[in-house]
C-alpha cells in the first residue's frame, strides 16, 4: 500500500481540519489499545478522559470533552505524529501483527455491530438475483435480465411500508417473483442483523478475509453510525461489510456464515463526531466511492449515493434500538449500500468475485478513507485480543495511573 504524504492526506476528511476524529490506535510501548483524537498533525492519546470509545461516548457532550481535552495536557497527551501513524498501518502486510508496532484500529470497541440489508432498490435487486441463482455465479446474468424485464424501474420511488408498496408485493407474488429480499426492501420491517461481535472488526491497512469455501464474493461499502446506549447518533465512519454473495445466495439462513468471519468487517479510519456544521443531515447527501485495485490489473469503481437510501436513518435506528432491543455499550449500525458488482471480472456473466491481494479502497469527503487489501481468511491473523484480554489491558493501565498520579501527589 502506497505511503507517500498524498496517502496520509487522502486518508483523513477533505475538511480535516475542521473535523472532530476520534478512534483507537494499538499502541506498542504499552501493548492494547488507546482511546484517540487527531487534531492537525498530531495523534493524542485520550486514555486519562476515557479509557474506551463507548465510555468517551456516553460523557454528556462527547464533542465539547474531546475538544477541551484537547486543551489540557492532563487530558491529552500528544504521543503519536498522524502521519507516521497512518504509514504504519499502510505499510503492514496484513499477514502478522506485531504488538510492538503503533497502528490504528477499528475505532469502535464495546459497540455491539450491527447492520441493516437491503436499504437500496439496486442492491435489493441484487439479492433476488442472488436467491435465484442459488448461489451460482454462472446464472447471475440470466436471471438478472429475467428479473429486469419483470421489475423493470417500478421499485425505485417505492416507499417501503406504503400502500404502493403493499400494491406491488400483490403483483410481484401473484407473477411468482415474490422473495424475502423484497419483503424486507419494500415491505414494513428493514432487515438488521448483528454483523459481527464485539471487537472483532480490522481498521485502516489490515486485512479483510474471504474463507476458502466461497468463489462469489464482494466488498460493500457502507456508511456506518454510531450511536450511544441510549440510541443517540454520535458520529459516523466508513465500513466494509464484507459479503459472500454464493453463501447467502444458497439461503438467507446462512447470512451469519456469510457475513461473519475472520476480519470480514472493516471499520475506520475515525469517527467523525457531529459537531457544529457536521451534522446527521451533513450525511444523508454523502457520496461514497469505492475502488478495487486487482494485483492482476483490474480494477473496478463504484458509488454508493446515501441520498438514495430508502430507508431514512432514523427508521433504520428505531428498528435497531428501542424497548424492544437495548445497548448498554451503544452500537455501530452499518446503514447498507447501493452497490452491487456486475461488472465481469473474468469469463462473461460471471460478474465479480475478489482475487486474494485486492486493494480496496473506500472513501468519501466527510469521512476520509478507509483502506484494506484482501486476503485468505484461513491466513490472516487470529482474533485474539478480545474483552478478557481489553479488561485485563485496562485493570493494568488503572493501576499505572494510579500509582503516576500518587508520586505527583507525594511530590
Amino acid at each position: 500500500m502506497s505511503t507517500t504524504p498524498g496517502a496520509v492526506r487522502s486518508v483523513l476528511p477533505e475538511d480535516a481540519d475542521d473535523a472532530l476524529l476520534i478512534g483507537r490506535v494499538w499502541d506498542g510501548e504499552t501493548g492494547g489499545p488507546r482511546v484517540v483524537a487527531v487534531s492537525g498533525g498530531t495523534i493524542f492519546d485520550l486514555h486519562r478522559l476515557a479509557a474506551t470509545v463507548s465510555g468517551l461516548l456516553e460523557l454528556p457532550d462527547p464533542p465539547a470533552a474531546v475538544r477541551a481535552a484537547l486543551l489540557d495536557p492532563d487530558l491529552a497527551e500528544p504521543r503519536w505524529a498522524t502521519a507516521d501513524v497512518v504509514n504504519a498501518s499502510l505499510a503492514g502486510d496484513g499477514r502478522t501483527v506485531d504488538a510492538t508496532e503503533t497502528r490504528l484500529l477499528a475505532p469502535i470497541d464495546l459497540q455491539v455491530i450491527k447492520a441493516c440489508g437491503v436499504t437500496f432498490v439496486d442492491s435489493m435487486i441484487e439479492r433476488v438475483i442472488e436467491e435465484r441463482c442459488a448461489g451460482d455465479a454462472a446464472r447471475a446474468a440470466e436471471v438478472r435480465e429475467l428479473v429486469g424485464r419483470a421489475l423493470g424501474g417500478s421499485l425505485a420511488d417505492l416507499r417501503p411500508g406504503s400502500a404502493e408498496a403493499a400494491e406491488a408485493k400483490r403483483v410481484l407474488i401473484a407473477e411468482g417473483l415474490w422473495s424475502q429480499y423484497l419483503e424486507v426492501g419494500i415491505g414494513p420491517d428493514p432487515e438488521v442483523f448483528t454483523k459481527a461481535p464485539v471487537l472483532s472488526s480490522v481498521g485502516l491497512g489490515a486485512d479483510i478475509g474471504i474463507p476458502a469455501f466461497s468463489s462469489w464474493n464482494n466488498p460493500e461499502p457502507e456508511l456506518v453510525l454510531i450511536a450511544t446506549s441510549g440510541g443517540r447518533v454520535m458520529g459516523a465512519t466508513l465500513g466494509n461489510d464484507v459479503n459472500l454473495r454464493d453463501v447467502e445466495g444458497r439461503s438467507a439462513l446462512l447470512l451469519g456464515k456469510a457475513k461473519d468471519n475472520n476480519a470480514s468487517s472493516a471499520l475506520g479510519p475515525f469517527i467523525r463526531l457531529f459537531d457544529g456544521a457536521f451534522t446527521l443531515d451533513t450525511l444523508r447527501d454523502e457520496e461514497i466511492l469505492l475502488r478495487v485495485d486487482g494485483a492482476d490489473g483490474y480494477l473496478l469503481e463504484g458509488r454508493n449515493t446515501v441520498s438514495r437510501i430508502s430507508r431514512p436513518f432514523e427508521e433504520l435506528v428505531a428498528a435497531t434500538y428501542g424497548k424492544h432491543h437495548q445497548y448498554p455499550d451503544g452500537f455501530a449500525l452499518f446503514t447498507g449500500t447501493l452497490f452491487a458488482p456486475t461488472q465481469d471480472r473474468d469469463e462473461p456473466g460471471q460478474g465479480f468475485t475478489h482475487k486474494h491481494g485486492d486493494l480496496v479502497s473506500i472513501r468519501s469527503r466527510h469521512l476520509g478513507a478507509l483502506v484494506n487489501r484482501v486476503g485468505p481468511c484461513e491466513e490472516l491473523p487470529a482474533w485474539t485480543f478480545g474483552l478478557r484480554q481489553l479488561f485485563d489491558y485496562l485493570a493494568s493501565q488503572g493501576q499505572e495511573l494510579g500509582q503516576r498520579q500518587g508520586a505527583r501527589l507525594a511530590l
